[in-house]
């Protein structure tokens, strides 16, 4: 019998295995799809000499993750790559506020757009570099941090600390406001916050721009050399050398429950794989609970708060093979990473409130990636191997362009959006489209039938806003991998700390199994002795 299984091997459930295997147990990988990785991987589908990342591709978390860290993938032959500048943002009038790998040269650019900001951008990276270890330990931990929260409060103490927790909690819009006062750093702040479905005018968004900035500026936008499947090959490859196996292609039905514990799992094909100490979900917390876990071993509350569950916006994804470099018109933007399109603020707040509206986006806010030019094994030389997405919502209740898009995301619907994004990349690259030497377009339906966990092409595993984080992930009260059943943790990104490829959900499952498991060990060894003593004291001869 297997001591644990893991459904899914996406970034969690393979991180979840190593430590398992780490601490001696056996454990098994079941995976539904035909390769490992879940949104890590990479193919050549678009073009047979060009590798395209499939889903994610830049890893400011994970290069920042202690957890990812620790498991030295590098001897497992991961290697990381980076653009010469992080982060890019162009504007039509040929400026481009950019995020360089050194403070210095960030705030250099940032004083060309106004004097001053410059000092700003140090002054936040101060605050970074007197609290990022502490910051990054509460993040990456269960909920809630007690040990890394006692530290960032020790940080925080003195007058300059409400200010600064004040400071995470703002808008993205209301913070660039107060620090900058050129358009550079605020479209820096409030264009990282867009990577996850927080608008300019969300609570907490400034917190998450500022927070993505900062590990950009510390740790790049770093790439796995050769593509994002790389990074989960080595995953595998640790897990393999530790004794631990997956198996794809064995979607998981059932976890099997018998006296409200997690004795096993059953396969789309009959086979029942019992288990002797947990099972461990990379699954979303929607397809856990009522899905695989049957509602009659949940909590009536439980059920009902899961029909509150909001998941973050929806996701269209082209990439293509380019014959040359993009043709910026702002020169700056050539050799960044990531590039992120918008006129400005104004025009990223217009966007966000189409999606609230249920509207597709007629000018979408798009954030490239130029793989070339932060990994030369991409593509051949002189050539391009790019993608580029943007958010769409949910549910589509109707079409601020012209293309009468539905969402029923047919290969018209799906054709007309491509169009619109690479439309947007022409205005600021004119001369792109001439490029394309093949595109392939992921639209929602595709990304989920590739990734379940990608519900209608959702990234983050649900909203990153501040009503579904913390306690409230995935529903209020929880904020921890435990679940009702013994033995079941949720590993996935529905879980806290929530998206990004940073392992911390997987790890926090993995400790927590690894706890329940010695607590029930001490719980019946105690009884055990309990029991023993009591024998002894009945048998004891009188006299």
């Amino acid at each position: 019998m297997l001591d644990a299984v893991v459904v899914g091997a996406g970034p969690n459930g393979l991180v979840a295995a190593n430590l398992l295997a780490d601490a001696g147990w056996s454990v098994e990988v079941l995976e539904a799809q035909s390769r490992p990785g879940g949104a890590v991987r990479s193919d050549h589908g678009v073009h047979p000499d060009y590798v395209s990342d499939m889903f994610s591709a830049f890893y400011p978390l994970a290069a920042a993750s202690p957890v990812i860290r620790d498991m030295d993938l590098h001897a497992e032959g991961l290697r990381w790559a980076h653009a010469p500048s992080v982060l890019a943002h162009p504007l039509p009038d040929g400026r481009c506020a950019v995020l360089e790998r050194s403070t210095e040269a960030t705030a250099k650019g940032l004083d060309a757009f106004a004097e001053g900001d410059g000092a700003a951008w140090t002054r936040m990276c101060g605050t970074w570099d007197r609290i990022s270890m502490q910051l990054l330990d509460a993040l990456f931990t269960p909920f809630p941090p007690l040990r890394a929260g006692a530290g960032l409060a020790r940080r925080l103490r003195g007058p300059a600390g409400l200010p600064l927790v004040r400071s995470l909690a703002l808008p993205a819009r209301r913070l660039g406001e107060e620090e900058f006062r050129g358009e550079a750093g605020r479209l820096l702040l409030a264009g990282n916050a867009l990577h996850a479905d927080l608008a300019p005018e969300a609570a907490g968004s400034g917190g998450f721009g500022w927070l993505l900035c900062m590990l950009g500026q510390q740790y790049g936008f770093p790439v796995p050399v050769g593509g994002a499947g790389s990074l989960s090959a080595a995953l595998v490859r640790r897990l393999e050398r530790r004794g631990g196996s997956v198996r794809c292609g064995r979607p998981v039905r059932e976890i099997v429950v018998r006296d409200g514990r997690a004795v096993g799992v059953r396969t789309e094909s009959g086979e029942v794989i019992p288990v002797g100490r947990g099972v461990l979900a990379d699954v979303s917390a929607p397809d856990l609970y009522g899905g695989l876990v049957d509602e009659r071993h949940l909590p009536r509350r439980l059920l009902d708060s899961m029909h509150r569950f909001q998941w973050d916006f929806a996701t269209v994804k082209i990439d293509w093979a380019l014959s040359g470099p993009i043709p910026w018109s702002a020169a700056e933007a050539a050799g960044a990473g990531t590039v992120h399109l918008s006129d400005g603020v104004d025009e990223m707040t217009r966007f966000a409130a189409q999606l609230a509206a249920g509207r597709v986006p007629d000018r979408p806010f798009t954030l490239l990636g130029q793989m070339t030019t932060a990994d030369v094994s991409r593509s051949p030389l002189g050539t391009e191997s790019a993608w580029a997405y943007t958010h769409v919502p949910q549910t589509v209740l109707g079409d601020a362009g012209a293309d009468n898009i539905t969402g029923t995301w047919d290969e018209r619907e799906q054709e007309a959006m491509a169009d619109r994004v690479e439309r947007q990349v022409e205005r600021y690259a004119p001369g792109f489209r001439s490029l394309v030497r093949a595109r392939r377009i992921l639209a929602p339906p595709t990304l989920q039938a590739m990734d379940a966990n990608l519900h209608g092409g959702a990234i983050n595993g649900g909203t990153a806003n501040l009503h579904q984080q913390l306690v409230f992930r995935p529903v209020p009260g929880t904020g921890r991998p435990e679940t009702p059943v013994r033995g079941l943790y949720l590993a996935s990104a529905s879980a806290h700390p929530g998206g990004g490829v940073h392992g911390a959900c997987g790890a926090n499952a993995a400790r927590a199994a690894l706890h329940g498991s010695t607590a029930t060990r001490h719980v019946l060894a105690s009884a055990q002795r309990l029991l023993s003593g009591a024998r002894l004291r009945i048998e004891r001869p009188k006299g």
